[in-house]
Parts: C-alpha cells; structure tokens; sequence
C-alpha cells in the first residue's frame, strides 16, 4: 500500500474515530484518516455518511451538531452518489461475491470511486472482489 492509491473507507472506521470506549480502535481509526486527509487518497459515500450521522447520534450519543459537522467535513472527499448503476453493481455483487446487500453496496461504491482499498472490518481481510482489496484498518497501520 501507498499514499498514491485510493482508499474507501467503511462507516465503522468513522464510528470508531468518535468512541470513547474503544479507545485502541478509536487510535487506528483516527490514525487512518489523519493519513488519508494529509495524502487526499480517502473516498467515501452518501450511504456511509447518512450510516455514520444516525449510529454515532443513536449509538454513541454524539451530539446531533458535532455528527453533522463530521458529515459536513467528509463531503470534502466528494461522496459517491448512490445510482441505479451503483445498485446494478451492488445487484453483481450481491449474486457474485455473496455479499450482503448493503455491503455490495459499500464495495460497489469504493470501486465507482476508483479505490485499489476498503477500509473494513466488516469484510474478510485481504479479499479482494471488483480490482477492490479488503484492509482491515485495526491491523495494520497506514503505509503498512
């Protein structure tokens, strides 16, 4: 991996920057997107922005303002837009890799953006579908 490549990142790297009672994860998820930011190489979608606003406001109790300045900030990195050719990959996905709905979606996304990564822990590491490769960001640290 390196600075140059793209990275999706998946909404429990956001959810983990903001929780307090994970403090190790909240390190590696932090450390990541200080990486991505310096380097411009993260991308993201609506779909793990409106996740991220209704889990870190229900389930971490952030204040609704500081959730949507967190959105508000990621909408720099142009979120991919959620499309009928993207639900058609998702539909590929979901029938190919065996994914999950909502994970097709996720990977469809993070390939729509051109990323050679996806930040996850929720996927298998290492698997790659789509020219995308899975990198669990709680093992292994930027650059690595």
């Amino acid at each position: 991996m390196n600075g140059a490549d793209l990275y999706f990142v998946d909404t429990n790297v956001l959810l983990y920057s903001c929780d307090s009672s994970e403090k190790v994860k909240r390190g590696a998820a932090r450390e990541w997107l200080e990486f991505l930011w310096e380097n411009g190489t993260g991308r993201l979608s609506w779909q793990v922005l409106h996740e991220f606003y209704v889990n870190a406001v229900r389930k971490l109790k952030t204040p609704s303002l500081a959730a949507q300045a967190t959105v508000e900030a990621f909408a720099e990195w142009q979120p991919v837009e959620t499309s009928l050719g993207l639900i058609q990959s998702a539909w590929h996905f979901t029938e190919r890799a065996q994914l999950s709905y909502w994970d097709a979606l996720i990977l469809a996304a993070a390939q729509r953006a051109g990323c050679r990564y996806l930040l996850s822990e929720d996927f298998q590491e290492g698997r790659q579908a789509g020219g995308v490769k899975v990198v669990n960001p709680f093992r292994k640290p930027p650059g690595a």
